[in-house]
Formats: structure tokens, sequence, C-alpha cells
């Protein structure tokens, strides 16, 4: 009698046991679901000829716009179009060639004025080395035509030029790009003597609505090759980041500030101190409001694959505490965007996916949200992330199919849940 109590007692225990961790298991699914419907697919870019890859967000009067990149046979088409929840606006070609420069990391962009003119840029082959390649860039006004396009910077090297971030700044559009001049000497003559000689700089440079170059600047002679720029323009002013380079070779996020009419030294944003004797190819994002500005970038310090994000209240005079926010295993490929002054939205790549959080500046993270499936192939790009007044809207490149093509989707920002 005792055993068949006792084996009762067991039976009784275990299916206790199997009925919680059912229940706890349904419970997460509904969470995860719950979490998932949130994210509204949005329409998708697909061509039974081309391969339509590279999106790029911008944002114009609280509207959202996409650009993005056709190609077909060594042709590569460059297209811009509004972007709804559930459709997409007629598209307009921006410009068109053969000799294009088409990468997944440097892509071309479009950004708007704040009278609502666009700016586009675009890279074009300037000699037979694989990575000699120039800026180019147009200018639209109204429901106006493109403008004739011309090279952005004035050095004719047949260097790297790229990895273009442009933001309007009062009336004009600041565009920051790396500049690849001082990697090859001119002559003998100078080959021992330049001072920048072999390096990758930095610059900035102010364009007019009407396509005219107002002035350029030498922001930082000593950088990463080929990690994307980014800039954001606060109340007090533009911050520009890119990933710095010392002379032993560490690679971590530099910023620089406009203050007092002039561009502050450049400082780390945190010195995470990774030594990499190469470029990662894995730029740092940053967004801002008001003053306020929201910095993510990844870093692989000591064997450590990791994504941060470190916020500040005064346009990067001070720094909070990075906050760590991946799930152990990130490849990086980062985009953020401030929600309010406390809050900003996370987007990195991490095992096949593409995730997002919310993240504050207290430290606390939101549930990862996965957000699509994805490759990491370097064709599936880097996800786009850009906010309107009530949205978050996302697109990236879907490597999955035959031909690439591009996927969309949005979050009412009325549906997620902050920290």
């Amino acid at each position: 009698m005792k055993r068949r109590t006792l084996l009762f007692k067991r039976i009784g225990l275990l299916l206790l046991t199997l009925s919680i961790g059912f229940f706890s298991c349904s419970g997460k699914e509904k969470a995860e679901q719950a979490e998932r419907s949130i994210i509204t697919s949005g329409p998708e870019f697909k061509s039974t000829s081309a391969e339509v890859h590279l999106p790029y967000l911008f944002v114009s009067q609280d509207k959202m716009y996409i650009s993005w990149i056709e190609s077909e046979q060594g042709y590569h088409q460059f297209y811009w179009s509004s972007l709804e929840e559930q459709s997409l606006g007629e598209k307009e070609l921006i410009a068109g060639g053969e000799n294009w420069f088409v990468n997944w990391a440097d892509y071309p962009q479009v950004n708007a004025f704040k009278d609502g003119s666009l700016m586009a840029t675009y890279l074009k082959k300037s000699g037979p080395g694989t990575f000699s390649y120039d800026i180019w860039y147009a200018v639209r006004q109204d429901q106006g035509n493109w403008t004739e396009p011309k090279v952005l910077h004035d050095d004719q090297t047949q260097t790297e030029h790229g990895f273009v971030s442009m933001s309007p700044w009062k009336e004009n559009m600041l565009v920051t790009w790396l500049d690849g001049r001082y990697t090859v000497s001119h002559s003998s003559h100078n080959h021992h003597t330049h001072q920048h000689q072999g390096q990758m700089t930095l610059r900035a440079a102010l364009v007019n609505n009407t396509g005219e170059k107002l002035n350029e600047w030498l922001l930082d002679d000593r950088v990463c090759d080929c990690c994307q720029t980014a800039s954001a323009i606060t109340d007090l002013g533009p911050v520009v980041i890119f990933r710095d380079r010392s002379e032993n070779e560490i690679r971590d996020i530099g910023f620089q500030r406009w203050e007092e009419d002039q561009w502050s030294p450049s400082q780390p944003v945190y010195m995470d101190l990774w030594e990499i004797a190469a470029c990662p190819v894995n730029g740092p994002r940053i967004s801002t409001y008001k003053q306020h500005l929201a910095i993510a970038w990844f870093t692989a310090a000591k064997g450590q694959a990791e994504v941060k994000v470190i916020f500040s209240e005064d346009q990067g005079k001070t720094m909070s505490a990075p906050v760590l926010c991946d799930l152990g295993n990130p490849i990086g490929r980062v985009a953020i965007e401030m929600l309010n002054e406390e809050v900003a939205f996370l987007v990195w790549m991490e095992d096949q996916r593409i995730l997002g959080r919310t993240v504050s500046t207290s430290g606390k993270l939101g549930r990862p949200l996965e957000i699509a499936k994805s490759s990491e192939n370097r064709s599936s790009g880097f996800p786009q992330l850009k906010k309107t007044a009530n949205k978050l809207w996302l697109a990236w490149t879907d490597d999955s199919e035959e031909a690439k093509l591009i996927k969309t989707a949005s979050i009412n920002l009325d549906e997620l849940s902050f920290p």
C-alpha cells in the first residue's frame, strides 16, 4: 500500500511538473506571438530579372521614403519612392550606369533638405583598381528634375571615396565620407614626406539645395578604412561618428561635435580597446532627440562580440555607461532611433535574425523582437531603420531566394512596450 501511495505521489508530481512546463511554454509562445503581432509586414520589392537590393530609408516632412538599387547584367539603376505601410509609391529613376561601384556595405543614399529638396549620392568607378571609385551626387528641388551629377570631392585621385552619411543641417546638407586621397602617393617626391601618406581620412562638406558645395573640412587624418560613417543633428549642432584607428590598430568608435563654430578634436565614444589589424566593415549609428543622443556600435574586443549603446544628454560632452544589448552572439550591423529623451530602439543582427529591442538611458532593456530571418552573408547587407511621428520603419535585403529582393516592415510606437 505504501509503495502504491508513493507511486501515485510521484506520478502526480510528474504530471504537475509537465503541466507547469506546458503552461509556461504556452505563455512564452503567446508573449512571443504578441510581440511579433506589433510588427506589420510592408511591401516587398522584387523583379523577375534584376537583383533588387541595398535599401535606404529617409524621412521628409514626417513622411517615409526609400531608395534602392536594381542590378541586372552589370547595369545598375538607382530608384526612390514614397513608402506606405502596405504600398510603394511610383518609383522614380535617379541615375543608372555600368561603371558603378555597388557594394553590400557602401550603398547609395538619398536624404531630404528641410524644404523638401532631395540630395542623392552613389559611387562610380574612377580607375582600374578594385577600390578606385568616386562619390557622385545630384539634387532635386520640389517636383523638378535631378541636377547634372558631379563628384563631391575635388582631389581627382583614383582611390577609395565612400561610406557617405547625410544629415540636413539648417538649410543645407551635412555630408561626411571616408576619403582615400592619401592612401597612394602622387609621386616619388612626396611618398615619404607627406604627413598623411597611406591613411584613410574622414572629411565633411556642406552642400546647399542647388548642389553647391559651401564648405569642406578634414575631420580626422587616420580612420578605419571601410566602416560606415554616421551623423545626426542635435539642438546644439551636429555630431559625426566613425570607427577610428590608432597607431597600434585600436579601432574603437570616435566622434566629433560642432561647437563654437568649429569641429572638436576626435574623441572616443567608449574605450573598448578593440585591437584588430583589419577593417571589420561594421560602422556605428547615431540618433538624436533635442540635445540628447544615442550611439550604437559593434565591437569584438578581447574576442567577445558585443553590441552596445551609449547615451548623452549634452551633445556628447559627457557619456553614460555603455549598455550591453545583444543576446550573446551578434554580428553587429546596427541601427538606432531615439524615441524620446530616455528611450531608443535598437536593431542588430544575430543568429541568422534581424532583432530589435528598446533600451533606456537607465540601462533597462525591452524584450528582443525578431523582425525577420536573415542570413549572415554580405549579400544580406545592413538593416535600415528610421522613425516618423508614430511609426518605426524597417527595410532590409532578403538574399534567401535566387534573386535578392527588399522587404519592409513597420511598428506602431503606441504598441511598443517601453522598458
